[in-house]
C-alpha cells in the first residue's frame, strides 16, 4: 500500500520544508509516502479562475491512476478529529486498492474533472491556511493518525 499527495506548487518557505521533512521520515517506519509537485501553471496571472482550475486539473489527473482512491483536500470536505482520522485511515488501508491519493489544489481549488473523479472530500478545518501550510499540516495528521493507529504515545487523549 502507498499513501501519496499531490500538491500544486513548490514549497517555498524553508520552516514549512523543514516541518514537513521531520514528519515525512517518521511516517517511513509505517507507509510507502510519496511525495510529489506540480509546477505552477506558466502564466496563471493571465488566466480566469476556470481556466487555471482546468489546466490545474489536467496536470492533476495526469497524476492520478485507475486504481487509485482520491481524497481531495477541499474546504468543503468532511472534517475529522484525529481519532476519527485514523480510523478513516484504517478502512482505507483495509479495503482501498493499491493507493490512497491525496490532492491539495490550487489557490481557487479544483476543475469539476477532478471534483467528479475523485472518492472523497476531506477538510482539515473550517479556517483557512495557505496552501504551503497545509501540506505541513497534513502530513502531521498523518503522521498521527499513524501513531495513534499504533498506540504510540505521540498523540494524547
Amino acid at each position: 500500500m502507498t499513501i501519496k499527495l499531490t500538491c500544486i506548487g513548490k514549497t517555498n518557505a524553508e520552516y514549512l520544508k523543514n516541518g514537513m521533512d521531520v514528519y515525512l521520515k517518521r511516517m517511513k517506519k509505517y507507509i510507502n509516502f510519496k511525495f510529489e509537485y506540480i509546477n505552477d501553471v506558466k502564466n496563471a496571472k493571465n488566466l480566469s479562475k476556470q481556466e487555471l482550475k482546468k489546466k490545474e486539473g489536467l496536470l492533476l489527473a495526469a497524476k492520478m491512476e485507475n486504481s487509485d482512491f482520491v481524497i481531495l483536500l477541499d474546504e468543503n470536505g468532511t472534517e475529522f478529529t484525529s481519532n476519527q482520522f485514523a480510523t478513516q485511515i484504517q478502512k482505507l488501508l483495509l479495503n482501498s486498492s493499491k493507493s490512497i491519493h491525496f490532492i491539495i489544489g490550487g489557490a481557487y481549488g479544483f476543475s469539476e474533472d477532478v471534483y467528479k473523479r475523485s472518492n472523497k472530500k476531506i477538510a482539515l478545518s473550517q479556517m483557512t491556511f495557505s496552501h504551503q501550510m497545509v501540506r505541513l499540516i497534513f502530513v502531521e495528521q498523518l503522521y498521527r493518525a499513524f501513531s495513534i493507529l499504533n498506540n504510540e504515545p505521540y498523540h494524547h487523549n
